[in-house]
């Protein structure tokens, strides 16, 4: 079997270092809020190019804290709107109902990335922010977004849960908007070895206040200025990804040269292959390839000892959690639900691998 993604394999690479700094944390006898948090803070930050770095538990409350942040802040208020890709996961929602904030979802391009001309359409009096998502590791066109931005005084946060590492022109992502947060689930292309997440910004008052909040709602023990949350990154998790960045930049060299294999080969008239922007700048979280016939090629792979997964198989507006919003017909969205099938994509697979993925694919009917 080809496994969709080895795990094991990827984290074996650097089985020394990590056991290393996981030696270090336990004999530091500091496992909260300690040296390896602080300095994975600066070295994400510095990676980012952005003033501060926030460790949080995970993605999901990294995007939470901003929004709720930001309400603290008087930026945003009770059920002010946010525009949001109709075809993200569900957790790019959840961070802003979880605020009493109301998502407006908006239709992608046809590189599955949010459309500048969508989000302009939908701007209302009430919106007060853009949440643009960098899905599958490519970036969205932010160029055009913060000047929509700009021009209606939005604020803009990215979901940069796919995209670590990923550039728009001459700077990476977590430092194209007001803020962004980020997700070290283990599957990403920094993943750590259990949950975890950060906040990036410029923004010095933003920064202290997610601080806060994601420590009880203080900066100093006992101290609570905010009604906040249990939400922080440990040394552990900390030290394994001051370790894994280091090869980060490495890691993201053989996922494109797995991509540009798959592009380069990759011929039947039944898939279609990713759109591109530019290609040295996707960091390919994820291969996502479209067929009609998504079901059969699924099964075919699966027999042939392929393993594929489907992100995502149900769109946020058609799930139970968002009843509200089931009657809403978004047929972009929907299209690609029904179409996406994501293939085995990681730096350790080999080139046997990916000629039996290959053969299996162009042979496919």
């Amino acid at each position: 079997m080809i496994p969709f993604l080895d795990l094991k394999k990827i984290n074996n690479q650097y089985k020394k270092e990590l056991l290393e700094a996981c030696e270090r944390v336990i004999n530091s006898g500091w496992y909260i809020q300690g040296k390896e948090c602080e300095n994975f803070e600066k070295e994400f930050a510095n990676y980012c190019g952005t003033e501060h770095a926030i460790g949080v538990a995970n993605g999901l409350d990294a995007l939470t804290l901003i929004f709720n942040a930001y309400m603290e802040m008087g930026i945003l208020k009770e059920n002010d709107e946010v525009i949001v890709p109709a075809n993200t996961y569900i957790a790019s929602m959840l961070a802003i109902s979880k605020n009493k904030l109301k998502p407006v979802l908006v239709e992608p391009e046809n590189d599955f990335l949010i459309s500048a001309k969508s989000i302009k359409e939908s701007i209302t009096s009430k919106t007060k922010a853009i949440l643009v998502v960098h899905l599958y590791g490519q970036v969205c066109n932010m160029g055009e977004i913060m000047n929509i931005a700009k021009e209606h005084g939005l604020k803009v946060i990215e979901d940069s849960a796919q995209s670590h590492g990923a550039y728009h022109k001459d700077k990476r992502c977590g430092n194209l908007g007001d803020a962004s947060g980020f997700s070290f689930y283990p599957g990403k292309n920094l993943g750590a070895l259990g949950d975890g997440g950060a906040v990036t910004t410029n923004d010095k008052e933003l920064a202290n206040i997610v601080k806060a909040l994601s420590n009880y709602g203080g900066l100093e023990k006992y101290k609570n200025d905010y009604k906040g949350v249990n939400s922080r990154l440990d040394e552990i998790q900390a030290a394994m990804l001051r370790v894994k960045l280091s090869f980060l930049d490495k890691e993201i060299e053989k996922r494109r040269e797995v991509a540009n294999f798959y592009l380069n080969n990759i011929s039947n008239t039944n898939i279609e292959l990713p759109i591109l922007h530019h290609r040295e700048n996707h960091v390919w979280h994820l291969f996502v390839v479209k067929t009609r016939k998504r079901e059969q090629l699924f099964e075919y792979l699966k027999e042939r000892g392929i393993q594929t997964l489907i992100h995502y198989p149900i769109a946020p507006h058609k799930q139970k959690a968002y009843k509200e919003l089931n009657k809403n017909v978004y047929p972009i969205t929907e299209k690609i639900h029904e179409e996406v099938l994501s293939l085995p994509i990681s730096s350790v697979m080999t080139k046997e691998q990916l000629n039996k993925i290959i053969d299996a694919i162009n042979q496919w009917k």
